[in-house]
């Protein structure tokens, strides 16, 4: 049976550390806009507080959780246990994009290892806590991780991997400028529009 917390405990905390894998969902405002649900990988998931988590968010085809996050602030967050007792855990909160050179991301990047491909960070203030059983999800096994994005990643230099954030990354499937792209039109490039 599920139950609701106010904040993360200190076994949701063990919990969440000892998963290989996370999921974020976000959705846009309008009902005709897509739903977003990402796979996330590598140990770039923090927790500062009982009511506060930030993940490191790599370079990907698309952005979507950021343009959602802009424009409504919503996120949730999904642990499943792969092995060991069965457990399906998720956040929900308000979250926001900390992009780099400003002196926010100054302060949290010293909490992660920044890999090759880093675009943004996604923090966010956690209002609720909800565990349900899991006792449907399958057992896996985990072997490692991947190494496409990080050898894709450090093959780019710098100005490659902001021309492809500027191409790929700055405006969602529905249209909703993200915050790289309205980085990008302050800077006046205007790839963004």
């Amino acid at each position: 049976m599920g139950k609701m917390y106010s904040s993360i405990l200190p076994k949701h905390e063990q919990f969440i550390k000892n998963q290989r894998i996370f999921f974020v969902g976000s959705a846009p405002i309008s009902a005709d806009g897509h739903v977003n649900l990402s796979p996330k990988g590598y140990d770039v998931f923090r927790i500062f507080s009982a009511n506060e988590v930030a993940y490191l968010d790599l370079t990907g085809s698309g952005n979507e959780t950021s343009a959602h996050l802009k424009e409504n602030g919503r996120i949730t967050f999904m642990f499943i246990a792969f092995d060991g007792p069965p457990m399906i855990l998720r956040l929900y909160g308000r979250g926001r994009v900390i992009l780099p050179d400003t002196p926010e991301w100054n302060e949290l990047a010293t909490h992660f290892d920044i890999l090759p491909g880093a675009r943004q960070i996604i923090h966010a203030t956690i209002e609720a806590v909800k565990t349900s059983c899991g006792f449907s999800v399958p057992f896996f096994t985990y072997e490692g991780e991947r190494d496409t994005l990080q050898k894709w990643a450090t093959n780019k230099s710098e100005q490659d991997l902001e021309e492809y954030h500027i191409k790929k990354n700055a405006i969602s499937m529905d249209g909703i400028v993200t915050p790289i792209g309205e980085q990008q039109r302050k800077r006046g490039d205007g790839s963004a529009s």
